[in-house]
């Protein structure tokens, strides 16, 4: 019996369509998590909110506002009783003459040294750095201390987020 002759771009494409079809199922869902666990119109007031005026005035609105500019990851977070935390924070001049935020942050919650976390990290990462207003988003190097050492060189090596 012969197998057919399956061609490596055929698995890609399938692997692709998978990958599409679960990624807008889990968009679906974790904006009716997010939507179910905070009210929508603090979450379109807080999207609105400039985060450098909020860095500025050292306004306590700011980490809602970042967490009102997370995808998925907010889901997840919200269902586990974490959130960010910031531990340094800087304003920095573009080339264009604009600002934007440069952050260090960690978690907080059950969202410590979850076997996620690198997903987690880099979701958040992600999701700021796709805001007009952030430049940066590296991580706290005192998280690397809830990881085993295994868990450590793979967030390291793997992980897509840098620590400082």
């Amino acid at each position: 019996m012969e197998l057919p002759d399956v061609r490596d771009s055929d698995t890609e494409n399938l692997a692709d369509s998978y990958r599409l079809q679960i990624e807008k199922k889990i968009e679906i869902e974790s904006k009716k998590r997010i939507l179910k666990n905070n009210n929508p119109e603090e979450l379109s007031r807080l999207q609105m909110l400039s985060l450098i005026h909020l860095h500025d005035n050292s306004d306590k609105d700011l980490i809602p506002a970042l967490m009102s500019r997370l995808g998925p990851v907010r889901a997840a977070l919200d269902g586990h009783g974490g959130s960010i935390v910031i531990d340094s924070s800087s304003v920095e001049k573009l080339n264009n003459g604009k600002f934007a935020l440069s952050l260090v942050l960690n978690l907080d919650g059950a969202c410590i040294a979850c076997g996620a976390a690198p997903g987690t990290l880099q979701g958040i990462q992600n999701d700021l750095i796709a805001d007009k207003e952030i430049i940066s988003v590296q991580f706290s190097s005192s998280m690397l201390e809830w990881f085993s050492d295994l868990q450590r060189d793979f967030i390291l090596k793997h992980g897509g987020v840098s620590f400082i």
